[in-house]
């Protein structure tokens, strides 16, 4: 069933475990809202209303009965000074999993109602403590999968992205001043910027949103990774490649041709990127059933992954099936790779593919340079800059693209001689999408869409 968080009470009392389920060093079970205080006194040795804000405590959880459950110490943070901006408590205890829900269980008997997924990241938001932005980069940096999507994330949270749309925004409203002037003043001959100069802000304006939006392509493949399968005819080597990739044995590999009768699936970090890398049946003409579903599922991996490795044998002449594969593959997203060069090479024909590696699966020659290879296709204009701020999340860039849409539509009225009132629709508009990257006027909706991918305890 899909999560739909309770509409949002301020300041009510909830609590989770914090930290993973199963074991480990310590766990920690987190408390926030008006009661957490009360609530951690009826659970806790110590005299927790004495206490000052931003200490820590050493103690015992009890139960009802006051028996103790655990050794524990207590942090407490008061509001407004907290993540949430509420009164917080948490109790770090062992970190075994039935004594952690045993002081949860007390934690709730006292009082506390179970925080859904994401709730106290939505209290932050919604107490004016973290924007829509960032209450998304935490969930991007905990969710990362290779060290640019952390860098990403790490620029959101730090506010960065948010910087950007607010100097749209701050730009905006100077232009939406002076045409809202003009529509309730239009006697007075008010005139706080000719009308080229609010043409080139507007353009200037435009063009920094489309710079913006068009690093979605870049953002996308660093925050969601890439798909990469391994297609070409039996034989060719492709799961030899595929260990080789991975640096271990994951695909069996033998001299009979077809040994490979579904997808095999693994992940593999490259160049600070993730990899669902997929090694698919070998691709010919069959009158055996499971072998042509296999061939079925290979042509389907193949038109659906974002990068197609096509592994081709070197040492032979191209059979029909590989002449069939170089024509049908689609040059854009295809790297070919020879494979079997430590044996002697065969007569290889020329091909209109950019990219393309020679290499031994078997000994590992050439895999650093087709590895070279995969990045230079990936980022045909060089990979992002360091301090380059990406869109990498699909809500953002289709706000983006709403507000600039309107903002095109001003510049147009502009040029053609439209009257202010109507223009001021359009920038008001512009400015809404704005705002709702940050989240401003965000509908329910989109809240349950955002938090629901949070764990629960965040």
């Amino acid at each position: 069933m899909d999560f739909v968080h309770r509409p949002y009470i301020p300041h009510e009392t909830v609590a989770a475990i914090a930290t993973p389920p199963g074991e480990g060093g310590i766990a920690i079970i987190r408390i926030s809202g008006d009661k957490a205080l009360q609530i951690a006194s009826e659970v806790f040795s110590g005299p927790v209303h004495t206490y000052k804000s931003h200490t820590a405590h050493f103690g015992a959880v009890v139960d009802y009965q006051k028996r103790s459950i655990d050794e524990t110490l207590l942090l407490l943070m008061k509001g407004p000074h907290s993540f949430t901006g509420e009164d917080t408590v948490e109790l770090h205890c062992h970190g075994g999993s039935i004594v952690t829900q045993q002081i949860l269980n007390e934690v709730l008997r006292a009082g506390a109602r179970l925080a859904q997924p994401g709730e106290f990241t939505l209290k932050a938001f919604m107490n004016g403590k973290i924007d829509l932005t960032k209450a998304e980069a935490i969930q991007d940096v905990i969710s990362a999968q290779n060290d640019l999507a952390l860098k990403a994330a790490e620029q959101h949270l730090q506010g960065a992205l948010s910087k950007k749309i607010k100097s749209f925004q701050s730009k905006l409203l100077d232009v939406a001043a002076i045409l809202e002037a003009w529509v309730d003043f239009p006697e007075e001959g008010l005139e706080f910027a000719s009308l080229e100069e609010i043409l080139n802000t507007l353009t200037d304006l435009s063009n920094k949103m489309r710079s913006l939006s068009s690093t979605f392509h870049e953002g996308k493949i660093v925050h969601e990774g890439l798909s990469l399968c391994l297609i070409g005819p039996p034989n060719a080597g492709k799961s030899s490649l595929m260990n080789a990739l991975l640096g271990k044995d994951r695909a069996i590999v033998t001299a009979i041709a077809g040994t490979t009768r579904d997808l095999l699936e693994d992940n593999m970090r490259l160049g600070g990127l993730h990899f669902k890398l997929l090694d698919t049946a070998g691709i010919r003409e069959t009158n055996e059933e499971i072998e042509q579903e296999g061939v079925r599922r290979s042509l389907k991996a193949m038109d659906a992954a974002d990068v197609i490795l096509l592994v081709l044998d070197s040492s032979r002449p191209l059979s029909e099936e590989a002449e069939q594969l170089l024509r049908s593959s689609p040059i854009e997203k295809t790297l070919i790779v020879w494979n079997k060069s430590d044996l002697k090479r065969a007569s290889l024909p020329k091909t209109d593919f950019p990219h393309t590696a020679y290499l031994s699966a078997l000994t590992g020659a050439g895999i650093s340079e087709l590895k070279t290879a995969l990045q230079n296709m990936i980022w045909s204009k060089g990979p992002p800059e360091k301090h380059e701020v990406l869109l990498t999340n699909s809500r953002h860039k289709e706000a983006l693209d709403a507000s600039i849409d309107c903002l095109d539509l001003v510049i147009e009225g502009l040029n053609h001689q439209v009257s202010p009132e109507f223009l001021s629709f359009d920038i008001r508009k512009a400015l809404f999408e704005l705002g709702t990257i940050l989240g401003l006027d965000i509908s329910e909706q989109i809240l349950t869409s955002i938090f629901s991918k949070f764990c629960v305890g965040k």
